[in-house]
């Protein structure tokens, strides 16, 4: 990887906060990769199956599928760029979730093959993975209203709800590598996570982790568009930026529903 990709990275950005520790440290080293395997050994990272986690180079890697390799060897491919940097990030600080997602995935492809169209599960497993926020709040009024796609609500009304009753983490490492370069349009895959808004992020982990099992759809997600998250982008303190259709779209009607309005 390119010195000046590192460098490029703003780790005081808000949506970096959970891993910015960790990567102003590995970006500093002179190996990055060898950085990365000494914290995910010194932290005894595994996967679902006891496997010890390494970040190996991706010529490395079997051939077998991606999900099926990292749960058969522990070995996650990771190549020499920022995608591949912020996925082995989100897997120090969530260790447990990404474990339980690659189980859920390797599970599936066990089971079903790799086909074109997934299930479900594994649908629904990849996009958090890679385009997931979680929503860290016990506060169920904001997130009926992020449900409903309620965003002058959401963002104006209970604008005052997000200081302390409301943390909102990156976790999915293609977001984090679209967020390089923001634009207003980004719009994360939200994942409701049950806890007061200050809990810590090793709790977080054990509780994200527990709740991801088979049940998992992607219906258990809501768009979010992330540059909308107060304190997240300062143009977002005009309440004109929320005015866009384009970006903050009114929910979608399921059939059923409209059916029954229509009679």
């Amino acid at each position: 990887m390119e010195v000046a990709e590192l460098a490029s990275i703003d780790w005081s950005a808000p949506w970096l906060a959970p891993i910015a520790g960790q990567g102003r440290s590995v970006a500093a080293a002179g190996d990055w990769r060898r950085s990365l395997n000494l914290v995910a050994e010194a932290a005894h990272l595994r996967n679902a199956n006891g496997r010890r986690i390494t970040f190996c180079e991706a010529e490395a890697a079997s051939d077998e599928p991606y999900e099926t390799g990292i749960a058969r060897t522990g070995c996650v491919p990771t190549r020499a760029n920022l995608h591949d940097l912020f996925n082995a990030l989100i897997f120090l600080r969530f260790p447990r979730a990404k474990a339980q997602l690659n189980r859920l995935q390797s599970t599936a492809i066990a089971r079903d093959g790799v086909c074109a169209v997934r299930g479900p599960v594994r649908d629904a497993a990849t996009l958090i993975d890679e385009n997931a926020v979680l929503v860290v709040t016990e506060r169920s009024d904001v997130i009926d209203l992020l449900r409903g796609h309620d965003w002058p609500a959401l963002f104006q009304s209970r604008r005052a709800a997000w200081a302390g009753g409301v943390n909102v983490l990156a976790f999915g490492h293609a977001l984090l590598e679209k967020l390089q370069r923001p634009y207003k349009g980004i719009t994360a895959h939200a994942l409701h996570i049950a806890l007061a808004a200050g809990s810590s992020l090793d709790e977080i982990d054990r509780h994200m982790a527990a709740g991801l099992d088979e049940r998992l759809t992607p219906r258990d997600l809501m768009p979010l568009p992330v540059l909308g998250i107060p304190g997240w982008w300062a143009q977002n303190e005009n309440p004109d930026f929320y005015s866009d259709p384009r970006v903050f779209r009114p929910a979608k009607m399921r059939p059923d529903r409209k059916a029954e309005t229509d009679s």
